[in-house]
């Protein structure tokens, strides 16, 4: 399972289809189990769970063990995932079980299938995961709902699971041998809000590099900062793509010096002050090497986000090819909570990159070249843009507090049993929650380099990448003289950022 085509049913509308060669082998999965747990002691099927699995369950209470797990361990709190990461974990948990190696009837899959396609997400609350025996308390929610208990949210209404399912015509999760602790034991959730981010901070990545090419417009900087001879001497592929990025979108502007022509000619650098700075601050010209971490960073996750889904992620693992049954930690959240805290990390700085930037544009005595704030109103009378700066600094404060690793925060819990734990879901929710902050951040400096294009009358001498930027800006959000009010405007651009996927800036 790609995750461009995770990418396409999340976002573009596309249906989850599950191909018969990949059921064919869960159902022999399946087979296998069914024959092979006749008269022996294996975990989560005639044991207890976690430290009560030193007690051994009655061959007459089997069903009722796996029922068991799922209600016993339904007990998140606070607010519920959103629906786009709900049907990612549920496609990511779709993606464990046609690993062939969970040993559940192939029916599971069917049913998590209509759920994802018939647009029904079941409850699950935010809170609850350590991130050890995986996601276990939010998909023991999902496994409630599996079994038509519970809750789901379905066409915009939270309704009793059961109504839905008669509704569309289904039938509730039957348990054969281990579905029960098979649903409930993995890392799904974390990964499918994970990707969920991925997404969202990929396309933010480019539109910060569409406004660093911008930005360098507006202050008519040298343009070799983006250089191939520049950024190649650092051999990090990160740097030199984001510098071929800026390349690209300033491709035909009109408001870039060349180094050679100005400080290098004889005739023309006979001044002993340059009134134009010989080198731009540092958010200005060093955007590939701050931007091109981040986009390693991202590079990495994808690839660990991508292998996850694909990835037998529960406990024990039922290998159907060796006639065996392993037991182990693959549940463990690890991989996917160091990526988490590692997206998270490099989105603070690029939200710090984009408030150095907004602060250059209001600064008039640093960029020398624009109005206090972006004033063309009376100064002292009309303020500008001032108060946005305000919520772009608080935003980056906020998400600078959230840049601690929540991957390090491990408490041992469940009698010790789980005595070093992930944390990968709250990683998650943390990141989602600073790239929520870095789009804000970056719809004020998107508005700001429009005021600022406006300013200076470049709007004309932009290149076609970065002019289209400004034309669709504008749409939104008018040239301002006036004071003006700017949440509605903010949130607009926000939505414009988030939605308006950037297609030409590819690796």
């Amino acid at each position: 399972m790609e995750l461009s085509s995770i990418y396409d049913i999340l976002f573009n509308g596309k249906t989850l289809s599950v191909p018969s060669k990949e059921m064919d082998k869960v159902g022999q999965c399946y087979e296998f189990l069914k024959d092979f747990v006749t008269d022996k002691v294996i975990y989560g099927i005639n044991t207890g769970f976690g430290p009560m699995a030193q007690w051994r369950v009655d061959d007459n209470h089997l069903k009722e063990l796996q029922y068991n797990i799922i209600r016993s361990h339904a007990t998140g709190a606070g607010e519920p995932l959103s629906d786009i990461q709900v049907k990612s974990a549920m496609i990511a948990r779709i993606g464990t079980f046609l690993q062939a190696r969970s040993g559940i009837n192939p029916s599971v899959i069917t049913l998590l299938q209509e759920f994802v396609n018939r647009g029904i997400y079941p409850f699950i609350p935010q809170h609850g995961s350590v991130g050890a025996s995986g996601d276990l308390v939010q998909l023991a929610h999902m496994a409630l709902c599996l079994i038509g208990e519970g809750k789901v949210h379905y066409n915009g209404v939270w309704r009793p699971t059961i109504e839905v399912l008669m509704e569309n015509g289904l039938q509730p999760m039957d348990i054969f041998v281990r579905e029960g602790l098979s649903v409930t034991n993995g890392t799904s959730v974390m990964t499918g809000i994970s990707i969920v981010n991925q997404y969202y901070a990929e396309n933010l990545l480019k539109y910060a590099t569409i406004a660093g090419a911008w930005i360098n417009e507006i202050a008519d900087s040298f343009d070799d900062y983006m250089s191939v001879e520049e950024n190649v001497c650092r051999r990090q592929p990160g740097q030199q793509i984001i510098a071929r990025w800026l390349r690209e979108v300033s491709d035909g502007s009109n408001h870039l010096q060349k180094r050679e022509h100005e400080l290098y000619d004889p005739s023309k650098n006979k001044e002993r002050y340059f009134e134009h700075k010989v080198q731009a601050y540092y958010s200005l010209r060093c955007i590939p090497q701050i931007y091109g971490p981040i986009y390693d960073t991202l590079k990495n996750a994808a690839e660990v986000l991508q292998n996850e889904v694909n990835s037998a992620c529960d406990n024990p693992i039922v290998d159907y090819t060796t006639q065996n049954i392993y037991h182990g930690g693959n549940f463990h959240g690890d991989y996917i909570s160091l990526e988490a805290d590692k997206v998270k990390i490099a989105m603070v700085r690029l939200a710090m990159t984009a408030e150095r930037q907004l602060n250059y544009l209001f600064h008039d005595r640093i960029n020398g070249i624009l109005p206090p704030f972006l004033n063309v109103g009376v100064l002292g009378l009309n303020y500008g843009m001032q108060a946005c700066q305000f919520t772009a600094t608080s935003t980056t404060a906020e998400c600078q507090t959230l840049a601690m690793p929540n991957y390090v925060h491990s408490i041992p819990n469940n009698n010790d049993n789980q005595d070093i734990v992930s944390m990968g879901t709250n990683s998650a929710l943390l990141c989602k929650r600073v790239i929520d902050n870095a789009y804000q951040v970056m719809s004020i400096l998107y508005i700001a380099l429009a005021q600022a294009t406006d300013c200076l009358g470049l709007a004309d001498k932009l290149s076609l990448k970065t002019r289209e930027q400004y034309d669709a800006i504008r749409a939104i959000c008018p040239k301002f003289i006036e004071d003006t009010s700017f949440y509605e405007e903010i949130a607009e651009t926000e939505k414009y950022l988030r939605t308006n996927i950037i297609q030409y800036l590819n690796a």
